[in-house]
């Protein structure tokens, strides 16, 4: 049900230095993620302007799933590194989905 979905974007710049090693921590993430209950889609995208920057873009079938998924070891694992590779707060933009196509 399209109302009780939540989207997530998430961006994320890379120290100097560190921007492939937060990219392969990024891509290591994909796989575990999207085997998760509840996980629509988990997209990794990097800025092809600024190769430190990393954004996601993820979708979730419920809060409660997204809520799961942040408990996670993949998850707690990144975020116990994340602040070694990151040179600022990571922006998150909580998003609730409206009209969605696919091709």
């Amino acid at each position: 049900m399209l109302s009780e979905t939540i989207a997530i974007v998430v961006q994320m710049t890379a120290k100097t230095g560190r921007e492939e090693e937060l990219g392969h921590h990024l891509i290591r993430m994909i796989e575990p993620t999207t085997a998760e209950d509840g996980c629509i889609n988990y997209n990794l995208h990097r800025d092809s302007v600024d190769p430190a920057t990393w954004v996601l873009y993820e979708t979730w079938q419920s809060k409660k799933d997204l809520d799961k998924h942040m408990t996670s070891s993949h998850f707690l694992e990144f975020q116990s590194i994340q602040d070694e590779m990151l040179a600022k707060d990571m922006r998150v933009e909580i998003l609730t989905p409206i009209k969605t196509t696919q091709r």
